[in-house]
């Protein structure tokens, strides 16, 4: 094992896929010559050349298209976006094109194209650049979204990502760029529609995903001093999502919380809480709680932004909530 950054995991596990084969490219702004806005992408012109990692104009709908058809004529682009925020000026292409022309083709073309860049808030960044659109994305039929939250999880997902005749919305974080873990020096895939349980407990079920999860732990940690045991579920993939790791997590514990950096209507913690009443209702002895942002757009106040955005003290009131201790 080898202690690497988020953005290095990312940046291996294009460049391995790349070697291997020369049908894959990276495209988006500032990707080759200023080696990525956040660096994910270091080095990488060098080895590959600029017919391999392109620089774009400031065109999303342009350069997603482009990925799009090239895609149909067997290549497997990778569409690097600043920031998912600046997919909407493309998402005609993702949502109308890249999500549908296996089906309206009737099969003939498959669409292996990961369009991947970092998600949500990242700080004072204003309203209009601190959106989550995971559940967007993961309502579209003919997609799969992924959101990793740390290097080893990020580096084998974005492979088999990669690897997938489907189109791909991976998402990450400006926030976890720089964040370390342990990733393996040896080759390694991880499935793509497996949850991960980061922590077993008894007391309480907690599922979350990407760089909010984090507040998970802290509160678990936290919890753990006055003996409530929270088993906490990294979803890693939204769609397909792994019911049953939550299913058999919460007939155990018999207690949820969700955890989601999202507005709070018709988000991922929706979806989850509708599975679970729906096919463990029996098994609950509390009401299910979900934490999400304000329903506002993000403040650029940090004062404010405090606020808005889901802590550690928000998952301890949940866990204590559904627990019935005051």
């Amino acid at each position: 094992m080898k202690t690497i950054q988020f953005r290095e995991a990312v940046q291996q596990a294009m460049s391995e896929e790349m070697r291997k084969d020369d049908t894959i490219y990276l495209m988006g702004e500032e990707v080759a010559e200023y080696n990525g806005a956040y660096k994910a992408s270091k080095g990488m012109l060098d080895e590959f050349g600029p017919d391999r990692v392109i620089d774009t104009p400031i065109a999303e709908l342009g350069f997603s298209g482009i990925g799009v058809g090239s895609a149909m004529n067997g290549n497997r682009p990778i569409i690097e976006f600043m920031t998912f925020n600046f997919s909407l000026v493309g998402i005609d292409q993702i949502i109308n094109n890249a999500a549908k022309m296996r089906q309206m083709s009737g099969g003939q073309f498959n669409i292996p194209i990961v369009f991947r860049g970092p998600t949500a808030s990242a700080g004072q960044l204003g309203a209009t650049h601190s959106q989550a659109f995971e559940s967007w994305f993961a309502n579209c039929p003919g997609l799969k979204v992924i959101v990793p939250s740390n290097p080893y999880d990020a580096k084998g997902l974005l492979k088999a990502a990669i690897r997938d005749n489907d189109p791909v919305i991976f998402m990450e974080s400006e926030q976890m760029y720089g964040d370390k873990g342990e990733v393996p020096e040896e080759e390694y895939v991880i499935e793509i529609g497996k949850a991960d349980i980061k922590r077993e407990g008894s007391d309480v079920t907690i599922v979350s995903f990407g760089k909010i999860i984090k507040e998970a732990y802290k509160a678990a940690d936290k919890l753990a001093e006055d003996d409530i045991s929270c088993e906490i579920i990294d979803l890693r993939t939204i769609r397909p999502m792994d019911h049953e790791t939550i299913l058999e997590s919460v007939k155990k514990t018999n207690r949820l919380v969700i955890l989601e950096e999202a507005w709070p209507f018709g988000n991922i913690a929706t979806e989850i809480t509708y599975q679970v009443q729906s096919k463990a209702f029996d098994y609950l002895d509390a009401p299910i709680v979900k934490i999400n942002t304000a329903d506002t757009p993000a403040p650029y106040s940090p004062v404010l932004l405090k606020e808005w955005l889901p802590n550690s003290d928000d998952v301890i009131k949940a866990v204590k909530q559904v627990m019935y201790i005051d």
